[in-house]
């Protein structure tokens, strides 16, 4: 043996034993990585001396394939120690008895149930194959869903016994109780990776009057109405629907009031950007009236492209109180653009036909000076050919 091989064996021995062992409760919840995996038991690398076990049939899908692979984590509760190993499961499943879910009540292990039936308050749930508990109706998840049969019955869920009653005979479940600390751990994750001016992906988890929320694997985002759209946006539920997936662009993050808005229009392209291609002062554009205000009409002119009719450009000449005198949401007008502001994305706007009170001063004030030239011109001619004939006769009286 050479003296390296002296000090190679002589490292890994300090290090096994340095290498301590885990002491761990009944119920605690650890990271765990698979390091072998056979038809029965799957061992696990719990970080200490000891290997841990776990049941392979918990690991597998719904079709018997396994969901995991040697070298992939998982979460865990450890059992007892068991000889050399500990035991861990993922939840308590089918085949428990009573002892094994009050262990589960007393150390917070998760428990398989099959939702069996809709009862007053909430649903049946059955655990270890007969075991009879209730989950009530705000505990089957974080979000109140519209019809709750058909989201949960005859569904496989895990479970916290929240009460363990009578022996067993009264049994009180929550499901919300698991998703909230799943979501309390992803939301930890989440305040490392999420920054502002990041683009997300998520699911809409509920439609407001005021927007929409955005599941984004841990944490709600609020998609404001005013960000769904570069167009006015009059209902949520026309560009929205639960379930769907959606891209967005984080806005604002504020973790300390658990708050963070999203921005659907930003992954969408600005129409702005092109206004100016399409769109010059002077020019004379068919719009569409989008919106009625105190203070004028707003006319939209492309998707994503609104101006603005002042009220006292409405009302041809005569004034006005209220721009619905004269106009009505969806009415086609033919307008001209009087002014753009890219900076502030404002479009000026008046009637095509409108004729300013200055410029109506103007033609009138042109109209009564072409009379007036007109009459001078006639005038003249007429009386000096009177006075003409006057003096001609006068004249021919004074000769005689």
């Amino acid at each position: 043996m050479t003296e390296t091989d002296n000090e190679s064996f002589e490292e890994l021995f300090k290090a096994e034993k340095t290498k301590k062992i885990k002491h761990l409760t009944p119920g605690q919840k650890i990271r765990a990585t698979i390091v072998g995996i056979n038809d029965e038991t799957a061992f696990l690398d719990v970080g200490g001396k000891s290997e841990g076990v776990i049941n392979s049939s918990e690991l597998r899908d719904k079709e018997g394939n396994f969901s995991y692979q040697v070298g992939d984590e998982l979460d865990v509760y450890f059992l007892q120690a068991k000889s050399a190993e500990q035991l861990f499961t993922t939840s308590i499943g089918s085949g428990s008895s009573n002892a094994h879910l009050e262990e589960a009540f007393r150390s917070g292990i998760p428990v398989e149930g099959f939702v069996k039936a809709e009862i007053k308050g909430g649903f049946e749930v059955t655990l270890g194959g007969n075991v009879r508990g209730f989950c009530p109706f705000s505990q089957m998840g974080l979000r109140r869903v519209e019809d709750a049969a058909k989201e949960y019955l005859e569904t496989h869920m895990k479970f916290m016994i929240t009460r363990f009653e009578e022996g067993g005979r009264n049994i009180v479940l929550s499901a919300r109780a698991i998703q909230e600390a799943e979501r309390a751990e992803l939301r930890e994750k989440l305040q490392e990776t999420l920054e502002e001016g990041q683009t997300v992906e998520g699911v809409i988890s509920s439609i407001r009057d005021f927007g929409a929320f955005v599941d984004i694997g841990g944490v709600d985002g609020l998609i404001p109405i005013s960000e769904i759209g570069w167009s006015r946006v009059e209902k949520v539920d026309d560009f929205f629907t639960v379930g769907q997936k959606v891209q967005a662009v984080i806005k604002k993050l504020d973790w300390d009031k658990d708050r963070i808005s999203l921005s659907y229009k930003e992954t969408q392209a600005d129409p702005w950007n092109e206004v100016t291609a399409t769109f010059q002062t002077g020019s004379t554009h068919m719009g569409t009236v989008a919106r009625l205000a105190q203070f004028g009409a707003f006319v939209t002119l492309a998707p994503g492209i609104d101006g603005l009719i002042h009220i006292s450009k409405l009302g041809s000449g005569r004034r006005i109180n209220h721009p619905r005198e004269v106009l009505e949401e969806g009415q086609n007008i033919d307008v001209t653009i009087e002014a753009i502001d890219l900076a502030e994305k404002r479009i000026s706007l008046i009637p095509a036909d409108y004729v300013s009170a200055e410029a109506e001063q103007d033609k009138e004030r042109s109209e009564y000076k072409s009379f007036i030239t007109k009459e001078k011109k006639q005038q003249p001619k007429s009386e000096m050919g009177s006075l003409g004939a006057l003096l001609q006769a006068k004249m021919s009286e004074k000769k005689k």
